[in-house]
């Protein structure tokens, strides 16, 4: 079912592809024909143009007018724009040409502008028909809104991963290094208590001074003897 629907659909596309591009190209052909014959020979437009009353000189502007609307809606390009241009062109064409509708052939011609300014009319309201350029251009600009919007949110996702990553910074505590405690100096001792200018600990394993009163080479205390009173000093 649902194959069937999606192939009724591409069919029904297709179908208003081919009619889009027919329609307007029937639409512009009189006027791209019409512009280019006045173009051609603008002396006999002009002379046409002098006898409904208006002013020569007007076959030149007319002719290049009705060649570019012409192929203005033949390509859709500005469709709106020519679509309502042209329907008004013809119903002035209808009263400055066509105004005596007791002729067959004035009310016959008089009809057909009707029936172009209709079209025009249709395709100003259905101006964004398939396969023209204003579709082209809308679906490309489209394309360009979506491909914008697509970077805008991928720049505010961005700024916000960056702010939340902030705000995580922002509340991480970060750990306090300890003080460095200088090593206090040992206080200084006195070694010196006798003021000789030796360290006391330095005198005490000097070995003590020879006593030899008498001059024998024998330290007088390991004689064991008694020194002679005569040598005491």
């Amino acid at each position: 079912m649902t194959d069937t629907t999606g192939r009724e659909q591409g069919e029904s596309a297709t179908v208003n592809v081919i009619a889009a591009i027919v329609g307007r190209i029937l639409l512009a052909i009189i006027f791209i024909v019409s512009g280019a014959n006045k173009l051609i020979d603008p002396a006999a437009t002009d002379a046409m143009i002098v006898a409904a009353g208006l002013p020569a000189g007007l076959a030149i502007p007319t002719g290049i007018f009705e060649l570019v609307g012409g192929l203005a809606i033949a390509l859709g390009f500005m469709t709106r724009l020519f679509s309502i241009l042209l329907a008004g062109f013809c119903l002035v064409t209808i009263l400055f040409f066509h105004r005596q509708i007791t002729d067959p052939m004035q009310a016959a011609m008089a009809m057909k502008n009707l029936a172009i300014a209709g079209g025009f009319l249709c395709l100003f309201a259905h101006s964004q028909m398939r396969s023209s350029y204003d579709a082209m251009a809308a679906k490309h600009e489209g394309f360009v809104e979506a491909r914008a919007a697509e970077e805008r949110a991928r720049d505010a996702e961005l700024r916000a991963a960056k702010a939340e990553g902030r705000a995580e910074g922002a509340t991480t505590v970060t750990p306090v290094a300890a003080p460095v405690v200088a090593p206090v100096a040992a206080p200084v001792v006195d070694h010196d208590r006798d003021r000789d200018g030796v360290d006391d600990r330095v005198e005490r394993v000097r070995p003590a001074p020879v006593v030899d009163r008498d001059r024998d080479g024998v330290d007088d205390r390991d004689e064991g003897t008694p020194i002679d009173p005569r040598l005491r000093p």
